[in-house]
C-alpha cells in the first residue's frame, strides 16, 4: 500500500488494522489444575487472626512466598490480596506517624499516594525525568526536610527509577526508600531485579499485568523487622502483638490484606512464566523501536544504561511543534487505523480531585491538617511542570501488555503509524 495516497480511516478510508488483535491470554491448563487442586482440598484460606501457626496463612500462600523470595533473591516475600494493600502495608511498616512526609511521583496509580493518607501522612510530589518518566532525584532532593520519612519511587511503565541516586539521598538523610514496582516485575538494574533495590518493594498481580492471579500482590524486603511489621499489618496485627513488642511497633494497625489459597496457587504457576512474558514484551518493543524511531517528531522509549525494561507500557513522546498537529488529533487518526490500547497522556495524581487545589496542612478543617508542621503545600497546576506537560500535550503510550502482538501484528501497528505520519499535511488542513 502506498501510504502517501491511502486515505486516512479518520477521513473515510480503510483502516490498516481491520480485525481485532488477539488479547493477552495468560491462563492455561496448568493454572486450571493448580486452582482445582485447592478447590478439591476444600481449604480456600487458612489464616487465623491470632498468634499461632495459622497467622502466616495456608500451604499455598507460604509456598508462593517462598517461590517469590527465591526468584527475586530476597529474604522475605509477603503475599497480599492486592498491590494496593501492599502499598498501604509498606507505608505502615516504616512506622510513619501523623504529619510525616513521604515524597513520591505524580506519575503513578493513585494508590501509591493514597497509601500515605491511610496512615495520616503527607504526600509530597516530585517532578519526573522527561526521558524515563520516573521520579527525578534532583526534584526529590529539593523536597527533603526534617519531616521527611521516606522516598516512594515508582518504576513506571516497566523500568526502574534511578535507585542508586535515590538510595544515596535516603542514606544521607536517614530516611527509608520504598519502591512501587507494580509494573516492572522481571526488569533489572544491572543483575538485580527491580523491587529488591529499596527497603520495601513489591509487585502487582491484577488481570492486566505481566502475570496475574485475578487480584493480588506481593511485598518484598531484606529487612527482618520490616517483614515482621508487614505480616502484622496484613493480618490484624493489633490483636497479635504482645506488650513486649509494643515499644517497637508503634502505630500498629492491622487489616485483612490476606491472599487466598486459590490466588496463591495460580500466582505460583504464573511466576514460572514471568521471564518469557518479559522477553515477549521486549521483543515487541525492539520491533517498534526499529521502525518508529524513523518517524519525525516521535521519540521512542529511553532505557537507562545497564537496566532492562519490562514494557508494561511502551511510552512515546511527541514533538508537537515540529509535527504541527495536536496529540489528540494524532490519537484519533491512529485509533481510526485500528491501533489498540493507545494512552493519550497518563496521570498527574497531584491534580486528582482528592488533592487538587487543597493545602496539605496548616489550613483549618482540611483532613490532613497537622499540628506538627507549619509548611504549606498546595496541590495545584504548576507543581510538577514536566509531568504536567507530558500528560497534557506530548505523551503517547501503547499498552502492549493488553495484546499478544506477534510480529505480524506489530508490523500492522507500524504501518498504521507510517500511514498517519505520511499524511500529517492532510490532518493539518483537515483541522483548519
Amino acid at each position: 500500500m502506498n501510504m502517501a495516497i491511502a486515505k486516512l480511516a479518520l477521513l473515510g478510508g480503510s483502516p490498516i488494522i481491520n480485525r481485532p488483535l488477539a488479547g493477552f491470554k495468560s491462563m492455561g491448563e496448568d493454572e486450571v489444575a493448580a486452582a482445582s487442586e485447592v478447590i478439591r482440598c476444600g481449604v480456600l484460606s487458612a489464616y487465623i487472626g491470632a498468634s499461632g501457626p495459622g497467622f502466616m496463612g495456608g500451604v499455598k500462600v507460604r509456598q508462593f512466598e517462598a517461590d517469590v523470595a527465591e526468584y527475586f533473591g530476597v529474604r522475605h516475600a509477603i503475599a497480599v490480596n492486592s498491590w494496593t494493600s501492599g502499598l498501604i502495608a509498606a507505608v505502615g511498616a516504616i512506622g510513619i506517624e501523623p504529619g510525616d512526609e513521604i515524597i513520591t511521583t505524580p506519575w503513578t496509580m493513585a494508590a501509591t499516594a493514597t497509601a500515605i493518607l491511610h496512615w495520616n501522612g503527607i504526600p509530597l510530589f516530585a517532578d519526573i525525568d522527561p526521558e524515563t518518566f520516573n521520579i527525578c532525584p534532583k526534584s526529590v532532593e529539593k523536597l527533603i526536610s526534617k519531616r521527611t520519612k521516606a522516598i516512594f519511587a515508582v518504576d513506571i511503565f516497566g523500568q526502574t527509577a534511578d535507585m542508586s541516586a535515590l538510595r544515596r539521598l535516603a542514606d544521607e538523610h536517614g530516611i527509608k526508600l520504598l519502591s512501587d514496582t507494580a509494573q516492572s516485575p522481571g526488569a533489572q538494574a544491572g543483575k538485580v531485579y527491580t523491587g529488591t533495590l529499596a527497603d520495601i518493594g513489591g509487585f502487582s498481580f491484577n488481570y492486566h499485568k505481566h502475570i496475574h492471579c485475578g487480584e493480588g500482590g506481593v511485598v518484598v524486603t531484606n529487612d527482618d523487622s520490616l517483614a515482621q511489621r508487614l505480616c502484622l499489618i496484613r493480618n490484624h496485627g493489633e490483636a497479635v502483638i504482645s506488650s513486649n513488642d509494643a515499644s517497637q511497633l508503634s502505630n500498629m494497625l492491622g487489616y485483612n490484606f490476606r491472599m487466598g489459597e486459590i490466588e496463591a496457587a495460580i500466582a505460583s504457576v504464573q511466576l514460572t512464566k514471568l521471564a518469557e512474558r518479559v522477553a515477549s514484551r521486549q521483543r515487541v518493543a525492539a520491533e517498534l523501536n526499529s521502525a518508529l524511531s524513523e518517524l519525525e517528531g516521535l521519540k521512542v522509549p529511553t532505557v537507562s544504561e545497564e537496566a532492562t525494561h519490562a514494557y508494561y507500557v511502551y511510552g512515546l513522546v511527541l514533538d508537537i511543534k515540529s509535527l504541527g498537529v495536536s496529540r489528540d488529533l494524532l490519537v484519533q487518526a491512529l485509533r481510526a487505523e485500528g491501533v489498540p490500547a493507545i494512552m493519550s497522556g497518563y496521570q498527574n495524581v497531584h491534580l486528582l480531585p482528592v488533592f487538587r487545589n487543597k493545602i496539605a496542612y496548616g489550613t483549618k478543617g482540611f483532613p490532613w491538617t497537622s499540628p506538627y508542621c507549619s509548611t504549606h503545600i498546595q496541590y495545584a497546576p504548576g507543581l510538577c511542570p514536566i509531568a504536567e506537560e507530558l500528560h497534557n500535550e506530548t505523551f503517547l503510550g501503547l499498552g502492549i501488555c493488553m495484546n499478544e502482538l506477534p510480529s505480524e501484528d506489530v508490523a500492522l501497528i507500524v504501518d498504521a503509524f507510517r500511514k498517519v505520519w505520511s499524511q500529517l499535511a492532510t490532518l493539518k488542513s483537515w483541522v483548519r
